[in-house]
This record gives C-alpha cells, structure tokens and sequence, in this order.
C-alpha cells in the first residue's frame, strides 16, 4: 500500500473562517476527511500534518524520508519565499506535489511565482479543496508510473 503525508502550512488551521470568499469554507479537517475517503478508495495510507512554524515543516519533510512514498504539500504563503523549504524539498527526495486552494497566479503580484514548485513534480491550484484530491491522484498516478518502469 502507499503512503501519502499530506502537510498544510502557516494559516490553514484557520480554514473555514480565514477569507472564505477566497479560501472557501471549509475547514482543515473537513479537506483532510475528504482527503482521507478518497485515499481510501484509491487504496492509500494517508496522514496528515499542519504547523505555522516553518522549521517544524522542514523537520517533517526530513523525517518522512524513508516512511512515506510521496507528499501532498499546500506551503501556504511560504510558497513564495522560503527558500529553505524549497531545499528540503529538493533535500528530500521525495515526490512532491504542491497544492493551493486559491488560484496564486490571479492573486496579489507577490503570490504569482511559487519558489517551491520547481521542485515539485506538480502544482494544483484554483480547484478549492479539490485541489488536494487532484494533487492526490496526481502524486498516485506519478508514483505508480515509477513502478511500472
């Protein structure tokens, strides 16, 4: 069976009542249930994780080295700046797929480039929460590719 982390950045806690009009209104939890039935359909393990705090993300990148066969990622605004996550990324020789509910390239000047995306095999963006569910499936049909070769 493969196994998925899904992490979520600064902010995304406050899903739900953060800028609705933009970020929609689900929260967190009810993305990562959606989340968590549709791995299970497609036969994965998925877990979950969420800081505000940007070595605490790096770190978990680190240690899913080796205990996880890919990883959903949604940097949130470190997206466009952090350039130590962009390295842990790259760091960690996992697939990444980068997701963002909002669609960054129709958003303020400064959220139009992801720095982190380049390292990702992917970016979804501007489908809402079913940004996630896509960047699942995104990262599954990569991984299985990896297999058949």
């Amino acid at each position: 069976m493969l196994r998925v982390l899904v992490m979520n950045g600064p902010n995304l806690n406050l899903l739900g009542t953060r800028e609705p009009e933009v970020y929609g209104q689900r929260t967190l939890g009810e993305i990562e249930a959606m989340v968590a039935e549709r791995a299970a359909d497609l036969g994965t393990d998925v877990s979950f994780f969420q800081s505000n705090h940007e070595g605490a993300l790096i770190d978990r990148l680190h240690e899913a080295m080796g205990s996880v066969d890919g990883v959903v990622f949604n940097p949130g605004a470190y997206a466009h700046y952090s350039y130590a996550l962009r390295d842990a990324i790259a760091a960690c020789g996992l697939p990444v797929v980068e997701v963002h509910l909002s669609d960054i390239t129709a958003r303020e000047d400064f959220r139009a480039v992801s720095i982190t995306a380049p390292v990702c095999i992917a970016q979804i963006s501007g489908l809402g929460p079913e940004s996630y569910t896509t960047g699942l499936e995104t990262l599954l049909a990569h991984l299985r590719k990896e297999v058949d070769r």
